[in-house]
């Protein structure tokens, strides 16, 4: 699950100028604002809950319980999928979650993020689209700012791979914590502080930003 970006201040993120792009292009879509988003599976603290137009799903609301039509974008649990799923311990239907958040997507749009290690990716295509006109790509969420390297694939239903929104140039840059660290996910990378669980886990602001371009996407296609 997934959270708030605040955690971290980060030296060198992405120019400024990328977010008001993502933003006003996305208010600017078809010359309409969309009335609402919808998250699932996100943490208590997320981000995307400071903003007005989207509906959040976190630990205290049940996200299975969602049964609108609009597009959404799914950050199932991923521990039980992981490399070292024989070592986690998930509670009881935990890893059913990320098949049900596959087949919400692929029902009413949307986008679906698990890490790029993630067993659940053997289920889905590596190039191409499934039956259901969906396809992954994968991204690097510190090319959106976030204060570690984070490979995640993304698994979209409801537009055309060349429809999405241009993606981010790849940042060389360092960034820093608050306390002035590098950071890794996994601690394993020479120079850097393993990451705390808040920050394995939050999605940086620059990411929601974009999704919210692709939702607006699938909503334009389904109006037409």
């Amino acid at each position: 699950m997934k959270g708030c970006s605040h955690d971290c201040m980060v030296l060198s993120q992405l120019p400024c100028v990328l977010h008001h792009c993502f933003a006003f292009a996305g208010r600017q879509m078809n010359g309409k604002t969309s009335s609402k988003f919808v998250a699932l599976f996100c943490r208590d603290d997320t981000a995307y809950k400071k903003r007005k137009l989207w509906e959040v799903y976190d630990r205290q609301r049940d996200a299975t319980k969602y049964e609108d039509s609009l597009p959404v974008v799914c950050h199932p649990p991923c521990r039980a999928w992981g490399q070292l799923s024989h070592l986690a311990n998930p509670k009881h239907g935990e890893k059913e979650l990320a098949i049900w958040a596959l087949n919400k997507v692929r029902t009413v749009g949307g986008i679906l993020e698990h890490p790029s290690g993630s067993k659940l990716w053997n289920q889905l295509p590596s190039i191409g689209s499934d039956e259901h006109n969906g396809f992954v790509i994968e991204i690097d969420q510190y090319d959106f700012g976030h204060v570690a390297h984070k490979n995640t694939k993304l698994y979209i239903c409801g537009i055309n791979r060349i429809d999405l929104p241009a993606l981010p140039k790849k940042d060389n840059t360092i960034h820093l914590c608050e306390k002035g660290k590098r950071r890794s996910i996994c601690g394993n990378v020479k120079g850097t502080t393993r990451c705390t669980q808040y920050q394995r886990e939050y999605t940086p602001e620059n990411l929601i930003d974009w999704f919210e371009l692709v939702l607006r996407q699938i909503t334009s296609q389904v109006d037409k």
